[in-house]
């Protein structure tokens, strides 16, 4: 401990911030939460927001759906055995939020990061699985967790693989990715009136889809918004 101006103790608290790496990985598995539905409703983009355990054990998954295609998403979340029990709670112009409950069949991957001693960063569907961005603490977390997939026959593919950003050279709670999107939108005039970029552009340009641009936007102004004006 160490003693401020004042003369009192300050708690100096074990640290990861520095180091680590950060790996985005490719997951599929039949079983993989959600699976089902991704196969059934490729055009909708689906972003989990957060799980929770409730009562009996149950757990709850918050997710956003990002697309045009929302009758096809709900009727194949309706059928996914990896789920049950889902319910709309809101309705946007591009997007919609749902609540499900998994099943005993569902495989994730969140406590066995945390087990690690990692974190989830961005996690997006595409069409052959889920596209998951992990900060790590070392190589030996992620040769761990790639076990822990291989163990279940899960598809693990690293897409990319960097040394964690200490802050330094880039922008404090961003991913790799939205600090990405960020460049290229302010470069090519996404923020100008009138517009210098479109976001079907935006997605043509960094290839990914139109909804997964509109959601990464999202995220990263509301990552910068909270890192400045709290």
């Amino acid at each position: 401990m160490s003693t401020d101006a004042v003369g009192s103790e300050r708690v100096v608290l074990r640290s990861r911030a520095e180091g680590g790496i950060v790996a985005e990985v490719r997951l599929d598995h039949p079983d993989l939460f959600l699976r089902p539905t991704i196969r059934r409703a490729p055009d909708v983009t689906i972003e989990p927001e957060y799980r929770t355990v409730v009562e009996s054990d149950r757990t709850l998954l918050y997710v956003t759906a990002y697309g045009n295609a929302f009758d096809d998403f709900e009727a194949a979340v309706d059928v996914d055995p990896t789920v049950t029990d889902p319910v709309l709670l809101d309705r946007y112009p591009d997007r919609r939020v749902y609540r499900v409950e998994l099943t005993d069949r569902a495989i994730t991957y969140t406590s066995k990061t945390a087990e690690v001693g990692g974190r989830v960063l961005e996690c997006t569907s595409c069409r052959d699985g889920w596209i998951v961005q992990l900060r790590l603490p070392d190589r030996e977390a992620l040769v761990a967790f790639n076990e822990y997939c291989r163990d279940r026959d899960v598809t693990f593919q690293v897409n990319h693989l960097q040394q964690a950003d200490d802050g330094e050279d880039g922008v404090v709670g961003l991913t790799a990715k939205q600090q990405e999107l960020l460049t290229v939108a302010y470069e090519e005039g996404y923020f100008e009136v009138p517009r210098g970029i479109s976001q079907s552009e935006l997605a043509e340009r960094l290839d990914v889809s139109k909804s997964a641009i509109s959601q990464r936007l999202r995220r990263a102004l509301a990552e910068l918004c909270r890192e400045t004006l709290t």
